[in-house]
């Protein structure tokens, strides 16, 4: 699923692609603007991006991986 994370005050938005269901990022987004903790999240790759719940603009999940184009696509 792709998520893109648009911060406070920053013209450029985080686009990550993660396994975890659009609920649990939902709820994860939730407790972090609600308590003003940090928003953790993982990618396909197994890098943990951060952010502090009080810089969050906004967090839009999409739908399935979309299908890569070119040689090696599955």
């Amino acid at each position: 699923m792709e998520i893109k994370i648009g911060i406070q005050n920053i013209n450029r938005e985080i686009i990550l692609e993660s396994d975890q269901s659009a609920d649990d990022v939902a709820n994860q987004v939730s407790e972090a603007l609600a308590k003003g903790s940090e928003l953790r999240l993982k990618d396909e790759k197994g890098r943990m991006i951060i952010v502090p719940g009080n810089a969050l603009g906004y967090v839009e999940l999409g739908g399935e991986k979309a299908r890569g184009v070119g040689f090696g696509a599955l």
